[in-house]
């Protein structure tokens, strides 16, 4: 019986069936979840992105885990997509001491030392600024006027931005999205899309761009279509290679959504420092490179002005 358990538990597993997996275990009873079953339940809790269960259910056998390596890899994943990166630093460097040179483990340890370095980067330059904002701030946050940010200036040539001649282009370009169906997809992916991003797809959904080259000081980047908004289209937002389905597939961090494809990873919408509302930066996620996260741009504007023929 237990045996059957287990193989229709890695069988969900590979058939990415995450739910089966927590259901058929949370009916067993708690105290009769030994070890092996935590573990799968946490994995499956991980994969569905409940990370904050996940390490609820990895610390109940915390004892009995100590010595295995899977069990530090998969509480120090949990503890990265949370953004705690000193206790996920903590969890790789022990799985990495008992099961050496484990290239994910690797991976992850020099993804977590990168973006410890931008944040004290990041924190300096926010000092700064904010020392800067003091100094010049002379109006109450009464006489503030909010306003949207701008969207499709005039000064960029969209008439000639989209390649529809392109014969990879049929499977990226949609009708116009409705609101009804903005709000959907954006449901769905749990993060509010850029307001620039929403406009350009109202005037072409999706594509292959011209200029498909962005430069980055290290090298250059190309990408072969941006995703428009939609279900229908395999590389539109909600489509079967959509964002959710690249990040499943592909591995990739679940911080934002994947907005674009490019050559050796995806180009994605990074909102970890806005929050899932908020204007998100533009990063390009290296799969070839264990998942290595380089910021593009500041924007999804900055993104598309940014882009250069070969």
């Amino acid at each position: 019986m237990r045996d059957d358990l287990l193989e229709k538990l890695e069988t969900w597993h590979e058939e990415d069936e995450y739910e089966a997996i927590v259901d058929a275990i949370m009916e067993i009873p708690a105290e009769e979840r030994d070890y092996e079953l935590i573990s799968h339940l946490g994995r499956a809790l991980n994969n569905l992105e409940r990370y904050e269960e996940a390490i609820e259910q990895f610390l109940l056998i915390e004892e009995e885990g100590k010595d295995d390596p899977l069990w530090h890899y998969r509480i120090g994943l949990a503890y990265y997509y949370l953004d705690q990166y000193d206790d996920a630093q903590k969890a790789f460097e022990e799985a990495d001491r008992l099961d050496p040179g484990d290239e994910d483990t690797l991976d992850f340890l020099e993804s977590i030392a990168s973006l410890k370095e931008e944040e004290d980067e990041e924190d300096e330059e926010s000092e700064d600024e904010e020392e800067e904002d003091e100094d010049e701030e002379e109006e109450s946050s009464e006489d503030v006027e909010v306003t949207r940010p701008v969207l499709f200036d005039t000064d960029f040539d969209y008439t000639n931005f989209w390649d529809d001649s392109d014969p990879n282009a049929d499977s990226y370009v949609s009708a116009p999205p409705t609101d009804k169906l903005i709000e959907s997809v954006e449901e769905s992916l749990v993060f509010k899309l850029p307001d620039y991003y929403i406009q350009m797809m109202k005037q072409h959904n999706g594509g292959v761009p011209y200029n498909r080259q962005f430069h980055t000081n290290t090298g250059s980047i190309q990408i072969s279509g941006i995703l428009g908004i939609g279900r229908e289209k395999s590389h539109s937002l909600c489509g079967e290679s959509g964002s959710r389905s690249l990040i499943e597939s592909g591995g990739y961090p679940e911080f934002g959504v994947v907005i674009a494809l490019a050559e050796s990873g995806v180009i994605m919408l990074d909102y970890r420092e806005t929050g899932n509302d908020g204007e998100p930066e533009v990063v390009h996620v290296d799969q070839g490179s264990g998942h290595k996260v380089t910021k593009l741009a500041p924007s999804f504007e900055a993104f598309v002005r940014g882009l250069v023929k070969e």
